[in-house]
């Protein structure tokens, strides 16, 4: 389970920061007191345009940034107070992430695979499942540096998965990848709700939200302006259409500029 409790994060402002916004203030607010719940074997998706606080707050409940307040519980662990403990039942994926070039797959997800203390025989097993999945037994052995961007993003996702997380979070996975790809990785979302996992997701494809979502929740401009289930989305929809659902409560937003 996630569990997010009046979550903020603000950035400080440098001079020239403060001079390219055209603002007197100090700091900058990314994430707005938001609160919401991710639930074991539901599939819950942060929606937002551009600039609106998704990964900030994606990278917060996988403990790369730290709140300014509010609390983020994962798996029963606070991310601040236990940090190890909350970082070892996550999987983070993000289309941003970086690979070491000079080594192959194989080195790179039993390098990550030792960090998580998976032993030799649970890791075979996960990995020949892993490669399966992915298609990736033909590249396995080439350095990465050599490797098409679908290929890399599914090393990603096996150094994601390779230590059985309980917890996933995907910052637009699928974001500028091939088709197949898209597919693998959406195969594997299932795949995670289908073992009770917690899943959370972003993303700006409003047919991946339509086929994989149980939960959702809209910020804008860092706050949350939408939470419900994805049945009462579609229930309440003023609109024909997700997309254009999405861009009329986004507009209709008393947030302001």
């Amino acid at each position: 389970m996630i569990k997010v409790e009046n979550l903020i994060k603000s950035f400080s402002l440098s001079r020239q920061q403060r001079k390219e916004l055209g603002t007197n203030e100090k700091s900058i607010t990314a994430v707005n007191n938001i609160s919401f719940t991710c639930q074991p074997g539901r599939i819950f998706s942060l929606l937002g345009p551009n600039g609106a606080g998704k990964t900030t707050t994606l990278r917060m409940i996988s403990t790369i940034l730290k709140p300014t307040s509010g609390t983020i519980s994962v798996g029963g662990f606070d991310v601040v107070e236990e940090g190890a403990k909350a970082r070892g039942a996550i999987g983070f994926l993000t289309g941003s992430t970086g690979l070491y070039q000079r080594l192959t797959p194989n080195e790179l997800i039993k390098y990550f695979a030792d960090l998580y203390g998976v032993d030799s025989a649970t890791f075979n097993t996960r990995k020949n499942n892993l490669y399966d999945l992915l298609g990736m037994h033909d590249f396995a052995k080439k350095r990465i540096g050599q490797l098409s961007t679908g290929m890399k993003q599914k090393v990603s996702i096996a150094r994601t998965m390779i230590h059985d997380p309980a917890v996933v979070v995907f910052d637009e996975p699928t974001s500028g990848l091939d088709v197949i790809t898209a597919e693998n990785i959406i195969n594997l979302i299932r795949q995670c709700k289908d073992e009770g996992k917690t899943v959370i997701f972003s993303s700006h494809i409003m047919t991946e939200v339509d086929l994989l979502c149980d939960d959702l929740a809209i910020i804008h401009k860092g706050n949350l302006i939408h939470s419900s289930t994805m049945e009462e989305f579609r229930n309440q929809m003023q609109s024909s259409s997700l997309t254009e659902e999405f861009i009329r409560i986004v507009n209709g937003s008393s947030v302001s500029a």
